[in-house]
């Protein structure tokens, strides 16, 4: 099921998602009676200004696990780590007291860490995640084109590794199954463009990884969208 509310300035977005993401976090916790809500959020140029205005939120930041949903195999110090951006724009301000759990060591070889993800009891399946979108359909690092795409959509695995057919660098990434498993799934995206990738994505099954999110039996995706 899809439920998609718009918005027409970029401010009123990101402080609508912030307060659904901020109120989804305390439902996880005062209904689940556990110690800490996992947040697991996406990387990229679009969410930034959501991740800069969730800092401010006032939550029991001690409280709160904060995670990906894909990364880049680079190491922290490349522009192009999601980890980065986590750190220079969630993890300032109240939601510097949240702890983080990255996905990447480029210190350890690639297949080892993505097992080491898998068998760590510590990586809970997120609470709640935001989700990203591409304008080829992708969300996490679940591309059509890359040679993992049938073990990206069946596996019961937590964690895996994506080698996209056209995008930079190798990722880790939750696969289909842990997405379907979120309790409460959202969907930020902006422009004309990504809203009729959407719309197609949803009038009929295809080749994408959103469009096989939101057909999937029980997914609830809550979408965000501005103009």
């Amino acid at each position: 099921m899809i439920e998609l509310r718009t918005f027409d300035d970029p401010r009123a977005h990101s402080d609508a998602l912030a307060k659904a993401v901020g109120d989804a976090l305390k439902a996880s916790s005062d209904t689940a009676g556990i110690a800490h809500a996992t947040l697991a959020v996406s990387g990229g140029t679009s969410p930034k200004p959501f991740l800069q205005t969730f800092s401010r939120e006032p939550l029991d930041w001690a409280h709160i696990d904060v995670t990906l949903v894909d990364d880049r195999w680079v190491p922290e110090t490349n522009s192009a780590s999601n980890a980065q951006l986590v750190r220079d724009t969630l993890l300032q301000n109240a939601g510097a007291s949240a702890y983080f759990l990255p996905l990447v060591d480029t210190g350890k070889p690639f297949a080892a860490h993505i097992a080491e993800l898998n068998a760590d009891a510590r990586r809970r399946l997120p609470d709640v995640a935001v989700l990203g979108m591409g304008e080829d359909g992708h969300t996490a690092s679940i591309f059509a084109n890359a040679p993992e795409w049938d073990f990206a959509i069946s596996t019961p695995d937590r964690f895996i590794a994506v080698h996209p057919g056209a995008a930079p660098h190798a990722r880790v990434s939750l696969p289909m199954s842990a997405l379907k498993q979120v309790g409460q799934l959202y969907l930020f995206i902006a422009g004309q463009k990504k809203l009729d990738v959407l719309n197609a994505a949803l009038a009929a099954p295809q080749k994408n990884a959103i469009s096989t999110l939101a057909h999937a039996e029980g997914v609830k995706l809550d979408v965000y969208w501005c103009a």
